[in-house]
């Protein structure tokens, strides 16, 4: 323990440097190997600051249909919003996501045991009338044990299996908060230009549950499928409940890098579906995103 509180407290020291090592770097296309440092030719070492989801800012986030009174599914009063917000339908988002190895060499020297952290904020920034407001922040922490693997599946080349405990939240006070926490389980597969990862998940039961519907909308699950191509990075992830008829609901949401200048890129990304932010967990809009990135999922 006193080891592990140590290494945090060099984790914050060394953070500025790492993170501007970060974006100089993001550049690079990485295979799984070297992102998840799965052999001894990637391995980096603990409490190094690397890549986790895209780091993002699109000034201009346009929706078809803003949340302006969310609604919970538990049926408790204490959730009933009295009166709405005026939203616009343009916004910014912008995301935050790094992770660092804790421990490695773990569970007979093949486990490696990672922290993560994504944030995700949606801000009224043209909402002069409302003064400007964050409409919505969500704080999404991981602990993540992954292990290397070797063997194909459908072509592909399986790399790493694992699973990860995740807690996602808003922050809010009722009648406004919103969080849920999962088992999710992953694997990641690679061929030739293709990166996929796949992730099951198990939501853990809440006393208070703030969203007790919250897999039957935004889905058991999800799908990412990324290729890239001379500089060109296109992501589709998808997510499902895995009801089907008229219960099937998730996301879907598309995402394209470009290269702008040196490791400035373009990124535009489209959604549609259920859950965007979990305030709109159980609320359908088609949303279009444009703006630029420093760090990319390759």
């Amino acid at each position: 323990m006193t080891k592990m509180l140590w290494g945090l407290l060099f984790f914050g020291l060394s953070a500025h440097s790492q993170i501007d090592a970060l974006i100089r770097n993001s550049d690079r296309p990485r295979t799984l190997s070297q992102r998840w440092e799965l052999d001894s030719t990637a391995t980096r070492g603990t409490f190094r600051i690397t890549p986790y989801k895209p780091i993002f800012v699109l000034p201009a986030r346009w929706s078809n249909n803003p949340n302006e009174r969310p609604r919970s599914g538990n049926g408790n009063e204490e959730y009933i919003v009295e009166e709405g917000e005026k939203y616009d339908h343009i916004e910014t988002k912008f995301q935050i996501s790094f992770k660092t190895k804790l421990l490695q060499e773990i569970f007979w020297g093949k486990g490696d045991l990672w922290m993560a952290y994504t944030q995700v904020a949606h801000w009224q920034v043209y909402n002069s009338s409302q003064s400007r407001p964050f409409r919505e922040i969500n704080y999404e922490p991981e602990l993540i044990l992954n292990f290397p693997v070797n063997f194909k599946l459908f072509g592909f080349n399986a790399r790493m299996v694992g699973v990860a405990f995740n807690h996602q939240s808003n922050g809010q006070s009722l009648p406004f908060s919103r969080s849920w926490n999962r088992i999710i389980f992953h694997a990641g597969f690679e061929y030739r230009n293709w990166t996929v990862y796949a992730r099951p998940w198990i939501r853990l039961p809440d006393d208070e549950d703030d969203n007790p519907n919250i897999a039957d909308c935004l889905g058991r699950g999800d799908l990412n499928v990324i290729y890239t191509s001379k500089g060109h990075i296109l992501s589709l992830v998808g997510s499902h409940n895995l009801s089907f008829g008229t219960a099937v609901k998730g996301n879907l949401t598309f995402s394209y890098s470009f290269p702008i200048r040196g490791n400035l890129r373009g990124h535009f990304q489209a959604s549609h579906g259920y859950g965007e932010t979990l305030i709109d967990y159980n609320h359908r809009q088609t949303t279009i995103g444009l703006g630029c990135s420093l760090v990319e999922w390759l």
